[in-house]
């Protein structure tokens, strides 16, 4: 995939840490599959991704979180569930 923001590069399958913030709540997921700019290292998530992102994130908003890191693919701490595997 063609960088949209550096216009230089090109993208490779790779891992992203993303950071999600609101009302109160940051969540920080580590090792979330990304397509990454080799020139700039824009990170670019899929949709399916992003929306397990955002499902995340949501729970953990209404279960009052107010840091918690975790990493994608393996079990979240405090919920008891998984998150979504790698692809």
């Amino acid at each position: 995939m063609y960088c949209v923001i550096c216009k230089n590069g090109n993208t490779r399958q790779d891992t992203a840490t993303v950071t999600l913030e609101r009302d109160g709540t940051t969540l920080v997921i580590k090792d979330v599959p990304a397509q990454v700019c080799q020139n700039c290292g824009e990170e670019y998530v899929d949709e399916k991704t992003t929306g397990a992102l955002l499902r995340i994130a949501e729970e953990a908003a209404l279960a009052g979180v107010q840091v918690d890191v975790r990493s994608y693919g393996r079990k979240a701490s405090g919920t008891g569930g998984f998150l979504p595997a790698q692809e």
